[in-house]
């Protein structure tokens, strides 16, 4: 027990460190090539704070435990949008801009319906799973195509143009590929240790999947989301956190699928997946008559993941 213990903790140091070496190294790559957070959030770092899931998944299927898997990912999503965004609001305000209200909200709303409805019969086939992974590919295109910065602001163009060396932009893509790393690895410790804590309880795949470890996997984007609202990178932490909800049911369900069908937990369908959907429906008003997400709003999503989690254990 004392030895999970300290692998917590050494996650949690991790990820703290990882996150913050992550959300330098982006920021500065997204001014370098015009590009700007939102999109650079909903791509690079979304994709890197997601790899825990990943992995997660993808081992828990081939070992035959599909509640792991499922549980992760559908957990991960509720956690993103009530607890981690939840904690950044809390952190630092987040204006919301109509890019995210327009496009990145419905397809992050869209993408957990389509999952639903394919895991409704079941079970989610490789066919649906190329499917998910098609239409990921699909708006990762379309973002980039219409989302490119055509003008910068005229402090940072000039600050950039003075560090434009070969030096600089390595270190900065080796600020990204690091975070990323110590993302993976930090999130690997904390799952280790919690689910050996949370086994020996006796507790169910399902429940160990929904809360172990989906909040173990989104610690990345927590410690992300609310390290990047604190440096005032609040395109970075919402496109996180939305590119990261996508990213979980079109390409992790998706590739995990493709590589071995999952079964689906009924009681997932009846209780989990609704919650999914009904978090991410009540992140809209939020949006669109506070125009920005702060301190109530964090008060707001955290109760809701905390009556989530409540009814869950109840």
């Amino acid at each position: 027990m004392v030895l999970n213990i300290l692998i917590l903790v050494l996650g949690l140091v991790t990820l703290i460190f990882g996150g913050d070496v992550l959300v330098k190294g982006a920021s500065k790559l997204a001014l370098r090539f015009n590009i700007s957070s939102l999109v650079v959030g909903l791509t690079v770092v979304a994709f890197g704070t997601s790899a825990p899931e990943l992995l997660v998944s993808l081992n828990s299927a081939l070992k035959g435990s599909p509640d792991f898997a499922l549980g992760n990912v559908v957990g991960s999503n509720i956690s993103n949008l009530a607890l981690v965004l939840g904690a950044a609001a809390l952190f630092g305000f987040i204006p919301i801009k109509k890019d995210s209200a327009q496009r990145d909200w419905p397809v992050t709303l869209g993408s957990s319906i389509l999952l639903f409805v394919f895991a409704y019969d079941g079970l989610i086939s490789r066919t649906e799973g190329f499917i998910l992974f098609a239409l990921l590919i699909v708006y990762l295109s379309a973002l980039i195509y219409s989302t490119r910065k055509g003008n910068k602001n005229l402090e940072e163009e000039k600050e950039i143009k003075s560090e434009k060396t070969r030096w600089a932009i390595y270190k900065e893509a080796f600020q990204v590929v690091l975070g990323i790393v110590l993302l993976y690895f930090g999130a690997d410790w904390f799952i280790g240790g919690a689910e050996e804590i949370a086994v020996s309880l006796g507790v169910s795949q399902r429940v160990i999947g929904l809360t172990v470890l989906a909040l173990g996997t989104s610690l990345p984007e927590l410690f992300t989301s609310i390290i990047a609202a604190r440096k005032g990178e609040t395109d970075l932490a919402l496109g996180n956190l939305l590119g990261s909800n996508i990213f979980n049911a079109l390409s992790i369900i998706g590739i995990t699928s493709i590589i071995k069908p999952l079964s689906v937990n009924p009681d997932m369908l009846h209780t989990d997946f609704p919650w999914m959907i009904g978090i991410t429906l009540l992140i809209l008003p939020l949006m669109i008559f506070r125009k920005r997400l702060g301190t109530p709003s964090g008060i707001i999503l955290i109760a809701s993941y905390l009556l989530y989690v409540f009814l869950l254990l109840k």
